[in-house]
């Protein structure tokens, strides 16, 4: 099903060979992108964040002293969507949002028209481009776009003219093959692919190509599908050659313009290889709690479930959900307890499924219709009951993220299926079933696209600022705190050390009912580490009380979402470093420089408890001397601590204390 080759392949004659002396990176399909939009140096064609990144985006351009956008910004409102609880303040980010853009020149999507990814398939990307949003799942590489998830901060620099540094990143082919038979989805091969690489860190950090002769036989909601799910590889971005089904595609959209032709240059380079055989995949299911715990659906035949959800810019595309509905024609969710519920992920996604009669379908075998939102995602909607399982076409499955709360007795577990075998089960009434074991007949190729729900509803402001137009405030969004400059001597008292094997930013900052507050920095970082280490915002603050700072030890933190809260709320606490043995993602990683976080690496020998002080004498100096390594002691026993590689602007951040204060300081010297 999946082989990996950790040695340089060539792509030679349309198949992958051995290379030659001649062989180049710069023939492959991404690295002529990067090249065309700066090489190290990146300027993005679009920018994207949702309603739980833009309000902070905004604040800190605009203290950086920002006039207008430019270059496409747009703001969806795909998470903040749920305005029972908190009062009015999801609603109040959302006015907010429109606000800005009138003010600033920037796109704006109401709530329950787009997931923020779908949206920007369907309007923004194009052959050739390259978008950056403040979402990790920020992936558009099907349509021949590279999409980079990232913090909030480095949307901030795109919007004030700073380029986005990227030293040239490993390339790794995906060669893909054969055919996917009947009952087998995209989060199959995602689920597969996770299984294979996320553990040995095969692909971490590097761009994925998926090239050869079986792209040829997936469809676009197919390809975009998998795509959406490279995320959870730890890759940095993805691509996938095009063809003529993403001519059609984009055509049909209105925009045959973003069309061309791209596929890897005879000669072209690769750093390792993927050999993905589509005829060989099953259904398949991730275990709780990684998309990467990968099992196929055969081994958890006969087991019940409580929930289906296909939702989301991974699950609610139009193909997903016309197969879904062909699976459950003339059959029954049933009345007992399992209950199923299907997230379009866009309105014209949603106009699209009812012109088939497919929304017809799912609702008369007892499916329940939802908006387009992301919360099941996250935990912000179609919340479990305690001690079920639910079935989920999603993005992640990681603990806890489905919205319970293990310290007041309330625990699920999500487990990641396809479409076709959450649809399979719910024809069984939650007894699990891989749809390979299920009758029903194939629906008919079909797409249809009416833009009219954009047309009548998103506000396009790009390139037309009204600069006298008020912000509107509402009173949970409050301003970053004072953030102070780096200290000559650092000493930090750890208030958090996890052992486990990988802490993910949904641990550092809980999704959910959190949601709500991501525009007050003071509110939101009350919520730190509350699911992982309840006593971490406690010793924070009483640290913080006698004037000092904080530091936080995990082996591998940092996995799972861009959001930048997961190091702006240490940040708020008092936090000054993090020491890991690795950091899970460069994302993360870039959160915590760009919040003034020293991101200190060391062996995995640590044996200190909470409570422990590290003091590292001339941390500023070293920083300004360009030491990648630096000496200091914790509790009294010497320690060598790691930098690694910081550019000169990321050291001028740590110095200045976050990315705010080094555009307030630079702003001083013009």
């Amino acid at each position: 099903m999946i082989k990996l080759h950790d040695n340089r392949i060539m792509w030679r004659g349309g198949a992958p060979a051995e290379p030659t002396p001649e062989a180049a990176r710069e023939k492959t399909m991404s690295a002529k992108i990067l090249a065309a939009h700066g090489g190290e140096k990146i300027r993005f064609d679009a920018l994207i964040s949702h309603d739980i990144t833009y309000v902070g985006v905004i604040q800190t351009a605009m203290a950086s002293g920002i006039r207008r956008f430019p270059v496409p910004y747009v703001l969806t409102n795909c998470h903040n969507s749920l305005c029972a609880v908190g009062g009015t303040i999801n609603a109040d980010d959302h006015v907010f949002g429109l606000s800005a853009a009138r003010r600033f020149g920037g796109e704006y999507v109401p709530a329950n028209l787009a997931v923020i990814h779908q949206y920007a398939r369907e309007v923004l990307a194009g052959c050739g481009k390259m978008i950056i949003g403040s979402d990790s799942h920020t992936r558009y590489g099907a349509l021949g776009t590279m999409g980079f998830g990232e913090g909030g901060p480095e949307i901030v620099k795109q919007l004030l003219g700073d380029p986005y540094e990227l030293p040239a990143p490993r390339t790794v082919l995906v060669y893909v093959t054969g055919a996917p038979r009947q009952g087998v989805g995209p989060h199959d091969a995602a689920i597969a692919l996770c299984g294979a690489v996320f553990d040995s860190g095969f692909v971490k950090n590097a761009v994925l190509e998926f090239a050869g002769p079986g792209v040829g036989k997936l469809s676009m909601d197919w390809r975009i599908g998998v795509d959406v799910m490279t995320t959870e590889t730890a890759c940095l971005s993805s691509l996938w050659q095009t063809d003529e089904k993403t001519e059609s595609w984009l055509a049909l959209r209105g925009r045959i313009g973003d069309y061309k032709r791209l596929e890897p240059e005879d000669g072209a380079l690769y750093d390792g290889m993927i050999e993905l055989d589509l005829s060989a995949l099953v259904p398949m299911a991730a275990m709780p709690y990684h998309p990467s715990k990968a099992v196929p659906v055969s081994e958890l035949a006969g087991r019940t479930a409580g929930q289906g959800v296909i939702a989301g810019c991974a699950g609610g595309t139009l193909q997903n959900i016309l197969e879904a509905a062909a699976i459950l024609k003339d059959r029954s969710v049933g009345s007992g307890y399992f209950e199923l519920s299907v997230y379009p992920s866009s309105m014209p996604v949603n106009l699209a499924a009812m012109k088939a009669g497919a929304i017809g379908t799912l609702l008369e075998a007892g499916a329940v219709l939802k908006p387009c939102f992301c919360g099941p995602c996250f935990g912000a909607g179609d919340v479990p009951a305690n001690d079920s399982v639910s079935l989920r076409h999603s993005t992640r499955n990681f603990p806890n993220r489905e919205g319970s709360r293990p310290g007041d007795g309330q625990s699920a577990e999500v487990i990641l299926m396809d479409a076709r075998s959450i649809a399979a089960t719910a024809a069984h009434g939650g007894v699990i079933t891989p749809a390979t074991e299920i009758g029903y007949d194939m629906p008919a190729p079909y797409d249809d696209y009416d833009p009219t729900p954009y047309e009548k509803r998103v506000y396009h402001g790009f390139g037309r600022p009204i600069e006298d137009e008020a912000l509107r405030y509402g009173p949970n969004i409050r301003p970053w705190p004072d953030i102070p400059a780096m200290p000559d001597d650092l000493e930090v008292t750890f208030t958090a050390v996890i052992h486990d094997p990988v802490t993910t930013t949904d641990e550092l900052i809980p999704s959910g009912e959190t949601s709500s507050y991501r525009s007050n920095p003071l509110k939101l970082a009350e919520f730190a580490l509350s699911r992982r280490v309840p006593e971490y915002v406690g010793r924070c603050r009483a640290l913080m009380a006698e004037g000092k700072a904080s530091a936080i030890y995990a082996v591998k933190p940092g996995d799972g979402s861009a959001r930048e809260q997961a190091a702006s709320c240490q940040r708020v606490l008092g936090g000054g470093a993090n020491v890991a043995v690795e950091y899970a993602t460069k994302r993360y990683r870039s959160n915590l420089i760009n919040w003034g976080i020293l991101p200190f690496t060391c062996d995995a020998s640590f044996t200190w408890e909470p409570g422990a002080v590290l003091r590292v004498p001339g941390i500023r100096a070293a920083l300004e001397s360009g030491a990648e390594t630096v000496e200091g002691t914790i509790d009294g026993t010497p320690v060598t601590l790691g930098l690694g590689a910081l550019s000169g602007k990321e050291r001028e951040i740590l110095l200045s204390g976050c990315l705010m204060n080094w555009y307030r300081d630079h702003a001083k010297e013009q």
